[in-house]
């Protein structure tokens, strides 16, 4: 568990890390770039790179830390990845109830698997439950989200590397977008973040745009820093207004 540069979060726990690529926006996950790093140092936990595995003596993290944090739940990994047990999940979602000072904001691309976990299950208060969108061939991950309970559900539309066209936000309240870094990223179109930048104003939903990433507005390859985090001439950090939900 560390703090992180991911600015819309205040720091990751990660009680399983690995993962495995299902959608296009998979194709050059930083967490897997990262997995590899910290595998050839001889980092802890990271012995087989990215391969799924369940880390138990880190379940506990969150318990000692006493000051209200925002947790980003599994950056390196999906939480409900195939090989994720649902009794571990449990154990996992025993300490969230038990931190009720922390938020827990949990994203994923495995809709199908959150939806069966919390078929007879109830979402604890102070989870965020987030689906990751790339591009419109996406979108029924929101459909499956919006029809389960939970104080947050918002989207990650990040790495955007397509059109999402138009979108229902019905029952979300916070939208995250973002270019793609690296190397071998690909470009973010301006016109696809206005888009969804202007739907979120006209249906009163939080608009938070991360960054340009590699690729810069003006369609400029150059370091991320550089291309920096103003859309139509100013930033957008919006976040949702947990009181009035």
């Amino acid at each position: 568990m560390k703090t992180t540069k991911i600015e819309w979060t205040d720091a990751t726990w990660n009680p399983s890390i690995g993962c495995s690529k299902v959608t296009a926006g998979c194709k050059n996950c930083y967490a897997e770039i990262m997995a590899r790093r910290l595998q050839a140092m001889g980092i802890s936990g990271y012995e087989d790179g990215f391969e799924f595995k369940l880390l138990p003596e880190r379940l506990h993290q969150p318990e000692y830390v006493k000051k209200p944090t925002k947790f980003f739940v599994n950056s390196m990994s999906d939480l409900f990845h195939e090989k994720m047990p649902f009794d571990f999940l449990d154990k996992i979602f025993n300490v969230i109830t038990n931190t009720p000072q922390h938020y827990y904001q949990i994203l994923t691309k495995r809709e199908h698997i959150l939806q069966e976990y919390f078929r007879e299950r109830t979402v604890p208060a102070n989870v965020w439950l987030g689906v990751t969108v790339e591009q419109e061939n996406t979108k029924y991950r929101i459909d499956v989200l919006r029809n389960i309970d939970a104080t947050v559900r918002f989207i990650s539309i990040e790495p955007l590397i397509g059109d999402v066209g138009s979108l229902n936000l019905t029952k979300i309240h916070w939208v995250i977008v973002g270019g793609e870094s690296g190397n071998s990223a690909r470009p973010m179109n301006p016109e696809w973040v206005i888009n969804i930048q202007k739907q979120c104003e006209k249906q009163k939903v939080a608009f938070f745009f991360k960054q340009w990433g590699t690729w810069g507005e003006d369609g400029i390859k150059r370091n991320k820093k550089e291309n920096g985090s103003t859309l139509l001439g100013r930033i957008w950090k919006e976040e949702p207004v947990i009181e009035q939900i």
